[in-house]
């Protein structure tokens, strides 16, 4: 089932009167680089994988009890401007929330491969991490054996809701056609041309979701619009997803959206015929200030806290959690330098606030 409601047409007009105007996966080789772009240290003798740790900006937060080590290990770049990014960027929040001497944070992004990922996992629980990150679908097999055989050591991944039974595990899922209907109830408010493209890396997971909700927000919202979607079958081959993105705006998409790292070969097209964009996972503003209208925002940090928390009175994991708009897990936000009107802001608005609201019945399956 999916995660997010239908509004009813009435219940539309009512909250538009309240509002107004209201993984390009890089080599397994780059696993555990350091923030700072120099050189990883080589491995020791015994064929240790290199780390270099990044300590945390200052807080303003209650100190804590006692130093954190946090290793977070991603499926693509750091700076992807989307899935990756976003929770490096969340890792970065909580940091700065604890303060330099509580928290010590490892980054081993582009760590694509899984065979590289279980070596990866398995070196930072040899090394004693408080809590590892594996972010990535991909990682719960690994994360399953390695939090096996560490039951010290508490593991987090996603998005997924399985736990594996293990008590030092948790997950942590994105209910992104939460988002994604939203921004497709925008999209058909803003499209001319009644052709609006979405297209998607595997038909799997918050990708899927993602463009599910987008869908049924188009359709609810514009029962005539012409709907392209399209799944490249690959998370980094931003030129096929380039190649896809193309052939829907020469169908006369003047709305496109899409999720993966691969979207950066999506949106300069986009910009170049004069279309619009909505992005996911990450804020995507600056692939194109000028196409970019809004995205959906993934803040991991909600959910890290709730962990962090549990950690430092010994409960290790056994727990899943949920990013949701209600928890501001998921935050829709908005490209300051496009142009909208006060209607279409209030549509957005009162969009979010039915999905928040639970107003109305599940949507089945696509």
């Amino acid at each position: 089932m999916l995660n997010f409601k239908r509004w009813a047409p009435a219940l539309v007009m009512s909250a538009l009167v309240a509002a107004s105007c209201g993984g390009g996966a890089e080599s397994p080789e780059s696993a555990a680089t350091p923030a700072n772009g120099t050189e990883p240290a080589a491995a020791d003798a015994g064929g240790a994988l290199p780390v270099e740790t990044t300590v945390a900006a200052a807080t303003t937060l209650a100190t804590p009890s006692r130093l954190l080590r946090v290793a977070v290990i991603t499926p693509s770049a750091e700076d992807d401007l989307a899935f990756s990014q976003s929770m490096y960027d969340a890792v970065a929040r909580i940091a700065e929330e604890r303060g330099p001497e509580f928290i010590e944070v490892a980054k081993s992004p582009g760590v694509f491969d899984t065979a590289a990922a279980l070596e990866v996992i398995r070196f930072y629980a040899e090394e004693g991490y408080d809590l590892i990150i594996a972010h990535g679908s991909q990682f719960g097999p690994m994360v399953k054996v390695v939090a096996s055989e560490h039951p010290t050591v508490s593991f987090a991944w996603g998005t997924a809701a399985d736990t594996f039974g293990l008590d030092n595990v948790f997950a942590m899922e994105a209910h992104s056609d939460e988002g994604g209907y939203v921004l497709g109830t925008l999209a058909a408010a803003l499209t001319t041309s009644g052709t609006i493209g979405a297209v998607g890396p595997i038909e799997v997971g918050d990708a899927k979701l993602y463009i599910d909700g987008f869908r049924k927000g188009v359709l609810d919202r514009r029962a005539d619009a012409v709907l392209e979607v399209g799944y490249t079958g690959s998370f980094t081959d931003t030129e096929l997803f380039g190649t896809m993105t193309a052939g829907f705006l020469g169908k006369g998409a003047d709305v496109m959206t899409g999720s993966s790292q691969a979207v950066v070969g999506a949106v300069p097209l986009v910009e170049k015929e004069g279309a619009l964009w909505f992005g996911t996972q990450s804020n995507q503003t600056a692939l194109s200030p000028t196409a970019t209208v809004a995205s959906q925002v993934y803040h991991w940090e909600v959910p890290l806290r709730a962990i962090i928390s549990s950690i430092e009175t010994g409960d290790l994991g056994g727990e899943a959690f949920d990013l949701t708009l209600a928890n501001q897990g998921l935050q829709i936000e908005f490209n300051p330098q496009f142009s909208m009107s006060a209607e279409r802001e209030a549509i957005a608005n009162a969009t979010i606030q039915a999905v928040i609201g639970d107003l109305v019945a599940t949507l089945p399956e696509s």
